[in-house]
């Protein structure tokens, strides 16, 4: 059971008195029971007055009916004589005695509080949850539990900290002393009374792991205005940053209070801060799920098709790629917002792959449908093979993103198996070639090849061609099936790329070699499981 005690009446008093509204009292009382601040706002007001009139000299506690145990208690402790009560310029402004027994509290309509600017007033109230969860219902989001998130205006921190200023020195007269970590923050405070009817009215519970997110962005007109001082007083606290309208961001202003001396605030900052004109208002109301992630194996038939969106200057040089006619498809389903693509390497826009297909992941970015059966999913991963005779999907199933992971995982270690169609210059014949199946284990020195110098850095890689198996077809072609590690440029081993690559099929033949076809037959990746 919680309470308020004989302790707390100068702070109830002081803080009324300066137009500070129930539930932030409750915050600087150090009330850590939830339920109590869950009460409507005119039953509090009720409970603070008649606590106030009550004026006996044992401790008497005013109840609240609460099964929340309290976390945090102002400290009765010896403190030195604060300083004079200052104003504006240095010294704090007059208010009424928290001894005198004749202050009333004043019984006109409840103005904006002049250290939430409102937050714990009717933005709190079912009203503004019921608007909230029209936009949440209104997004059409599949779920089963909600995060909730509030991004408070900056200058939240300063009229907090002028509040606490201001008890901290009447207190101090009375022998009593409040720190401010034991201030119930706003936040937690806000979330304690919204929670429970966010969760009533979308009818699933709050979950702090959930990966459905509401969140509200709260703004004030008068933040720079109010925050304007800090900066002339902390100007290293505050630097222009991109995305940021405003420099006056929550973190920038809380460093600039850490750093800030207690006597030059008090002479930029009203002590008690001023009642305000304006409430908070709700800038923006957003909802967002956390990405889902569908992975599978594709065969990409098409020796005219990229994997991913082949644009050159801004120009497109084709119409399609393995990445779209995949993802066009899933991001209808899932009702995504934006996906990314990735897949255990990649073959050239000429480069067939055949076999069991190479393996990807598509990360669907805040999708509003999530829950999918086997069979939807099967019928999903039809609806791609129907869609294009270029591309087959296979084994497509929901994984997590850690289970991505295992994708990447030694991704040079694993081997690879191609089938390349090979022309000389010079007419071969069979025993010509033969030698290279008796080859095993080739070590290749491969600096990085022209066709990929603009995008991937200049050096020296060393890979392995495991095993090859030649396949003589005429006086100037033959095939060659290589089992090679990961990451070897095939097409650079066949022509030795300037020289570039050493030794390559050319210099191995000693004549000129070439590569016309080129088709990966297996990616060895357990991953995903076969369905």
């Amino acid at each position: 059971m919680s309470a308020l005690t004989e302790k707390d009446r100068p702070i109830v008093q002081l803080l009324l008195n300066t137009g500070t509204c129930p539930r932030c009292i409750l915050r600087f009382c150090c009330v850590g029971s939830q339920t109590v601040y869950r009460q409507p706002y005119k039953d509090l007001m009720k409970d603070f007055k008649e606590f106030l009139k009550n004026n006996q000299e044992k401790e008497d506690m005013v109840c609240f009916d609460v099964v929340d145990p309290p976390c945090k208690r102002i400290r009765l402790e010896d403190t030195e004589e604060g300083p004079g009560d200052v104003n504006h310029n240095g010294t704090f402004q007059q208010i009424p005695s928290v001894n005198d027994e004749n202050t009333t509290v004043d019984n006109s309509p409840a103005k904006v509080c002049n250290v939430c600017l409102g937050i714990l007033q009717e933005l709190c109230e079912a009203d503004f949850v019921k608007k909230v969860c029209q936009k949440v219902t209104t997004a059409d989001y599949q779920f089963t539990s909600f995060v909730f998130s509030v991004s408070l205006p900056p200058q939240l921190s300063v009229r907090e900290r002028a509040a606490w200023l201001l008890v901290k020195q009447n207190m101090g007269k009375l022998g009593l002393s409040l720190a401010k970590d034991d201030i119930v923050q706003l936040k937690e405070a806000y979330k304690w009374i919204i929670h429970p009817q966010l969760s009533e009215e979308l009818g699933v519970p709050a979950d702090g792991k959930s990966l459905f997110e509401v969140s509200v962005v709260f703004a004030h007109p008068e933040t720079d205005e109010e925050c304007r001082f800090l900066a002339t007083a902390c100007p290293d606290c505050f630097k222009p940053a991109k995305n940021k309208q405003s420099v006056f961001t929550r973190m920038a202003v809380i460093k600039a209070l850490e750093k800030i001396k207690e006597e030059d605030f008090l002479k930029h900052f009203p002590c008690p801060p001023r009642s305000p004109e304006n409430l908070c208002v709700a800038l923006d109301i957003q909802c967002n799920n956390g990405a889902v992630f569908v992975a599978g194996r594709y065969n990409k038939y098409s020796r005219n098709l990229p994997q991913t969106p082949w644009i050159i200057d801004g120009e497109r040089k084709l119409e399609s790629s393995v990445e779209e006619l995949i993802s066009e498809h899933l991001m209808a389903a899932f009702k995504a917002d934006s996906f990314n693509f990735s897949s255990s390497g990649r073959e050239d826009v000429d480069v067939r792959t055949l076999g069991n297909g190479r393996p990807f992941a598509i990360e669907l970015v805040n999708p509003r449908r999530i829950h999918f059966t086997a069979e939807e999913v099967k019928g999903l991963q039809q609806t791609i093979n129907n869609s294009s005779d270029k591309i087959k999907v296979r084994d497509l199933q929901l994984v997590t993103r850690e289970a991505i992971g295992r994708m990447k995982e030694g991704e040079e270690e694993k081997t690879k198996t191609y089938s390349a169609l090979i022309w000389t210059d010079r007419a071969i014949q069979r025993e010509d070639i033969a030698f290279l199946d008796d080859i095993k284990e080739l070590k290749l020195d491969q600096k990085t090849p022209l066709r990929v110098l603009h995008r991937r850095p200049l050096a020296v890689r060393c890979r392995v061609i495991h095993t090859m198996k030649s396949e003589y077809i005429d006086e100037h072609h033959f095939r060659l099936r290589l089992k090679t590690q990961a990451g070897t440029y095939i097409k650079e081993f066949v022509h030795g790329d300037f020289g570039r690559t050493k030794p390559n099929v050319g210099s191995l033949l000693n004549r000129t070699a070439d590569i016309l076809e080129l088709d990966v037959e297996s990616v060895d990746v357990d991953w995903p499981p076969t369905l």
